[in-house]
């Protein structure tokens, strides 16, 4: 985080003609990292700067931009942590708006033959037997967020939650999944669909857990000519058909 931090800090103090070179600096959930590459690649190929991407959880990057870390655009994939950013009046009046939806899903290694349902009182604490239960951290990175909740509302969370390996965002929770260092994952749909190491052994109920949002937004001290043309790329037919092939849904 350190080193990010002060790479974003660079770019601030870069001379104007360079900064004008450069795309506008954009801050998003690691979960968009396939399809985010993607539209920022579209959106160069129309001739525009190539938008600079730094991946992370929704967290983490929400306290860097409270923290003052420079950026254009901020993309959570959750509404709790864009109204923290919100709150601290960071950002540009006008340009929040619901960009993308998700789904949660139970996963297991390519190979895994274990079959599981995600539904009330489901055996996902037998299942796991003495193995970890990998999540993204369910005290603040939204997909773990979502993830206790949708056990705890199916009845299970007391069963596996001395099993749960937290990690630092949901693609680093995937990775536990994908070498096999856990039996069973919660991810959202997109990042299963992005990896051929991993299963979806089920999806979790859409009633289970609140309704899994992407807000985007500019931020209040973003001076990019191209920060606002992005953000209404990203909203466009084009660029919601790129989400799209990604396996998100529209809001």
């Amino acid at each position: 985080m350190i080193r990010y931090f002060l790479g974003l800090f660079a770019l601030l103090l870069a001379p104007a003609a360079l900064a004008a070179e450069r795309g506008p600096v954009v801050l998003a959930a690691a979960s968009l990292q396939e399809s985010l590459t993607e539209a920022a690649d579209a959106w160069a190929a129309r001739g525009h700067p190539k938008p600079v991407l730094s991946f992370a959880a929704s967290s983490a990057l929400a306290r860097q931009v409270i923290a003052g870390a420079p950026a254009d655009l901020f993309l959570s994939a959750d509404e709790e942590w864009m109204d923290a950013v919100a709150k601290a009046g960071l950002l540009r009046a006008g340009t929040r708006t619901t960009l993308l939806g998700n789904r949660l899903v139970l996963i297991a290694p390519a190979a895994s033959k274990l079959r599981l349902t995600p539904a009330r009182g489901f055996p996902i604490g037998r299942a796991l037997g003495a193995g970890r239960l990998a999540l993204a951290d369910p005290a603040a990175v939204p997909a773990g967020k979502y993830a206790k909740a949708a056990l705890t509302h199916l009845g299970v969370w007391q069963a596996v939650a001395s099993k749960v390996a937290p990690a630092e965002n949901v693609r680093a929770a995937m990775a536990l999944v994908e070498r096999g260092a856990a039996p069973l994952g919660i991810v959202y749909a997109t990042d299963a669909k992005a990896s051929r190491a991993v299963r979806i052994v089920g999806t979790f109920p859409a009633a289970s857990h609140p309704p899994i949002r992407y807000p985007v937004a500019v931020l209040k001290a973003s001076r990019h000519r191209d920060a606002a043309g992005f953000r209404a790329f990203l909203l466009s037919k084009p660029g919601r058909a790129i989400f799209a092939r990604h396996g998100f849904s529209a809001p």
